[in-house]
């Protein structure tokens, strides 16, 4: 492949790829479920957000089909019994405050180098940038000796029911990658487990504290008796509390739960304060005697880490007491080499100890495709031949990719390192030329794949 006729033909479509993301942005294709119906699972704007992209892929010349109960459809080109994937979604997040866009975030505009818009980076402007990239390879006459499938999701931020439903009933790929991440890409990904230990309340405590299984909680209030006890409680033990009208709050650290060691767990924090005024019940003293402070559980599972991915990590996200029943809410990013059987057993063996039982609510699985393997060293050389950057590793990392999805697929881009993550943010952008770039490097990554 001509390097110099790539790069001329994504500038001849560089225009048509500006256009296509910009009719997609102004979907604002937020899953609504209220809204659903029969074709449209997860509401009218992620229907027509699908139906616009199988459309322009159809008018690139693609292969296409829509899944008539609309949870997923496909854009495919090239011949042979091997299918090379590429996973992306058009499902967004909301706009959030309105008042913090600098443009209006369901109309693409284009500033200072830069298209701002919900999903420009998540994901419709890398998965349009991956389809123009073969468009280009397309109109280059080349041949595809194994079928390039785009497969665009519906549901990747809620539950991937979309993708559920897909490898139910449809051909998977081999191998491919899923443009939804960064640079140069990602080949090891924790295990990711999230679930409750419950029991009967039997206390008088009534306490609801944190908001999302993968966020180390920043606050934790505690509004019942003895809140000078708990007071005097938090000084000795060096915790930061805020006084509120009735009420005292733990301050702590807020962070994603797969970096749970950088901050600092408002509610851990207030269950051992109140075990120390003589508060007990079964979350208390589990909290107190098994899992402390510790972001890494060792009490539960030892020194547990490999070398491809690093440590287990354990966040308590949410705490409730109620009427009825005690819950803590707990998220484990565990190592990509561990079984999963294994970290249950650990931990349902140490919380029926206490009374409590291992309810689970999510599990992703891990994803580790080693460095020698061919999909590895394939994208690492395009990388590096397109970009000349010989310094940046593959990495590892305890979030969760779309590429979990599936077997023997990566993070391949398309934030490059050191660029600006805007995903889910406002003022949501993508620098074109970088996006160009991506496009340069994502056709000739799908040139190698097919040979």
């Amino acid at each position: 492949m001509n390097k110099d006729h790539l790069i001329t033909e994504l500038r001849n479509l560089e225009a048509d790829y500006h256009q296509a993301l910009m009719e997609l942005v102004a979907i604002p294709s937020v899953i609504d479920e209220t809204d659903s119906n029969a074709g449209a699972p997860f509401g009218k704007n992620i229907s027509l957000a699908l139906k616009k992209t199988v459309e322009i892929c159809e008018k690139l010349g693609f292969h296409t089909y829509f899944d008539p109960e609309g949870y997923y459809g496909y854009a495919e080109i090239g011949e042979g019994p091997e299918m090379i994937g590429v996973l992306g979604h058009l499902d967004i997040v909301p706009a959030g405050k309105l008042d913090e866009w600098l443009t209006p975030p369901f109309v693409a505009t284009i500033k200072d180098g830069n298209m701002y818009g919900r999903g420009t980076q998540d994901d419709k402007g890398p998965t349009l940038a991956a389809v123009f990239a073969v468009k280009a390879l397309m109109n280059l006459g080349a041949t595809f000796p194994k079928r390039v499938r785009f497969i665009f999701g519906t549901d990747e931020e809620s539950l991937w029911r979309c993708m559920k439903r897909y490898c139910e009933i449809e051909e998977i790929p081999s191998l491919g990658f899923a443009p939804d991440s960064v640079f140069p890409l990602v080949y090891a990904e924790k295990g990711l487990l999230q679930l409750n230990l419950e029991s009967t309340n039997e206390t008088p405590l009534r306490l609801t504290a944190g908001n999302a299984f993968n966020a180390v909680p920043d606050t934790a209030s505690y509004n019942g008796e003895k809140q000078q006890e708990l007071i005097t409680a938090l000084e000795e033990l060096g915790y930061s509390y805020e006084r509120n009208e009735g009420s005292v709050v733990v301050v702590g650290r807020a962070v994603h739960a797969q970096v749970a060691e950088k901050g600092i767990n408002a509610i851990t924090r207030l269950l051992m304060a109140l075990k120390q005024i003589g508060y007990t019940s079964k979350t208390i003293d589990f909290i107190h005697e098994i899992i402390k402070e510790d972001p890494y559980a060792l009490e539960i599972f030892g020194d547990c880490q490999d070398e491809a991915s690093g440590k287990l990590k354990f966040n308590i996200g949410k705490v409730e007491l109620n009427d009825e029943v005690e819950r803590l809410s707990i998220d484990i990013r565990f190592p990509v080499t561990v079984a999963k059987e294994i970290i249950v057993t650990k931990l349902t063996t140490a919380a029926a100890a206490y009374g409590l039982t291992y309810k689970e609510y999510d599990y992703l699985k891990s994803i580790y495709v080693p460095k020698d393997h061919f999909l590895i060293k394939t994208l690492m050389k395009v990388y590096q031949d397109v970009t000349g950057d010989l310094e940046s590793e593959p990495i590892s990392s305890g979030g969760a990719t779309y590429a979990r999805a599936m077997d023997n697929f990566v993070s391949f881009g398309a934030i490059f390192p050191n660029q600006i993550k805007t995903e889910h943010q406002p003022n949501e952008h993508i620098e074109l030329e970088e996006m160009f770039k991506a496009m340069i490097i994502y056709a000739n990554a799908i040139f190698q794949l097919t040979r």
